[in-house]
């Protein structure tokens, strides 16, 4: 049997990779050339590569091991699943327990009237589950032309066609194209976008750009409006305080159905169970994946409303994957909302790990490199700039400098994504205040270096 720790040198690993290997969002021939970094093991909130290096990992993976690395119950329970019912589908009048018993746990913990459960493999398919769903509902009601869902540029819904569709980012469409009748407004970025507008004017212009694209699209054609709690992979966008309300007040005066992608937002991600408690929306629908099982097993879902899945069970809904509700990947799921819930993770990040991280994360922007320093919960960014005062862009291609600082980061073993000229993180809700200052340390060494290298290569120079 092979295993993990008696592996071929990471040369031949590399070969291997670069030969039969397709990366995602990676140019696979410069990936190639320069070659990947092997990851063989991790605990906790580190990673271990083939040349054993100990790496921080400050993203959780991909968003997503909110419970940390190397817990033993979820393999167990995985392997107890697998023996049982490795494997059957929820088509043909069928179902399974860990499907019930996690649909069920599901509804107990989202809020309100969030009480039925559309099981997919991710997040891409359960917002493409979200994208035929609310365009059945309204065509059930008897209005199919009402089948406009209104986005926001920048954000990030997934990768298949429909997920890309609902999401902002320009250079996804450009792969394959678009859904039709998806509609895109402003994000909420006053860092970069709010001109001379306070953070309170700046958030109720751009939650008014929702109204006026109903008004111009026509009420009767707008179907739904779907947003993140917190933008992440567009670069943990915080809206200003005023914005949310102002969505939620929209959405209610026109009846148009909301969707909270909360795929990085939820389970504990922002110090509740889920963001739209956080930012104090009531969403008809709620898109689950990442932190559901902390990445141990791909699962992701609908959580729909009471009024939404009553219409929807009227009609043959003709959608669905053959691994919707996977009963070994719900059980995983299942055993880590139990280890989320009992060990009061949740109660951890809200009195120590999050007051610690946000008293240290906000006092970056006293750094040369840094303006604005945002956090809600475990997920915060930076953004980079030659000038505070102004919030200016750089002068050089967006990205070159948040590419700089990534690579250094990534020399100093700390996983730190860049997004554009954005620093983000979003590290395992688990962390002790030791990680955290550890991490700190590789952090504030990255910038400095990154600050060294810029001014050396003439780019701390802002956009005329």
């Amino acid at each position: 049997m092979t295993t993990i720790t008696n592996h071929m040198p990471t040369a031949e690993l590399q070969a291997l990779d670069a030969a039969h290997h397709m990366h995602p969002f990676s140019t696979n021939a410069s990936l190639a050339e320069d070659g990947v970094r092997v990851i063989t093991r991790a605990k906790g909130a580190y990673l271990f590569d083939s040349e054993g290096e100990k790496i921080l990992d400050a993203m959780a993976g991909l968003w997503c091991v909110n419970i940390g690395y190397g817990r033993e119950e979820l393999p167990e329970v995985a392997a107890r699943q697998m023996r049982e019912l490795p494997y059957y589908n929820t088509f043909f009048k069928t179902t399974h327990v860990p499907g019930i018993a996690l649909a069920a746990k599901l509804a107990e913990l989202a809020p309100g009237d969030l009480n039925h459960v559309f099981f997919a493999g991710g997040g891409s398919e359960a917002n493409d589950t979200n994208l035929r769903m609310v365009r059945t509902y309204w065509a059930e009601k008897g209005q199919p032309d009402k089948n406009i869902i209104i986005s926001r540029e920048n954000a990030y819904h997934g990768s298949t066609l429909g997920a890309s569709s609902l999401g902002g980012m320009s250079g996804m469409h450009a792969q394959g194209g678009v859904v039709p009748n998806i509609h895109h407004i402003g994000q909420p970025n006053w860092w970069a976008e709010g001109s001379n507008m306070s953070p309170e004017e700046f958030g109720l212009a751009r939650a008014r750009e929702l109204e006026e694209a109903i008004l111009e699209l026509g009420e009767d054609r707008v179907a739904a409006f779907i947003a993140e709690p917190v933008q992440g992979a567009g670069g943990v966008i915080v809206a200003p305080d005023t914005y949310w309300p102002e969505i939620q007040r929209i959405c209610d005066k026109y009846e148009i159905l909301l969707i909270a992608d909360e795929v990085i937002c939820g389970f504990g991600r922002t110090g509740n169970w889920f963001g739209s408690q956080t930012v104090g929306i009531t969403p008809h629908i709620m898109t689950i994946a990442k932190g559901l099982s902390s990445g141990y097993a791909p699962i992701g879902g609908s959580i729909v409303c009471d009024e939404v899945a009553e219409v929807i069970s009227k009609a043959e809904f003709n959608h669905g994957y053959t691994y919707s509700g996977h009963p070994v990947a719900a059980a995983v799921a299942l055993e880590n909302l139990r280890i989320l819930e009992e060990e009061n993770i949740l109660d951890h990040v809200r009195d120590v790990a999050a007051p610690h991280l946000k008293k240290k994360w906000e006092a970056l922007a006293d750094h040369p490199l840094v303006g604005e320093a945002r956090i809600v919960g475990m997920m915060a960014s930076i953004a980079l700039t030659p000038d505070k005062a102004n919030r200016a862009k750089f002068a050089s291609e967006p990205g070159t400098i948040g590419y700089i600082c990534r690579e250094h980061c990534f020399a100093n073993n700390l996983i730190m994504r860049h997004v554009g000229d954005r620093m983000i993180i979003s590290p395992p809700l688990v962390m002790t205040p030791a990680d955290i200052d550890e991490m700190f340390v590789r952090i504030h060494k990255s910038l400095d270096e990154a600050h060294a290298e810029i001014i050396e290569k003439g780019l701390m120079k802002a956009a005329s």
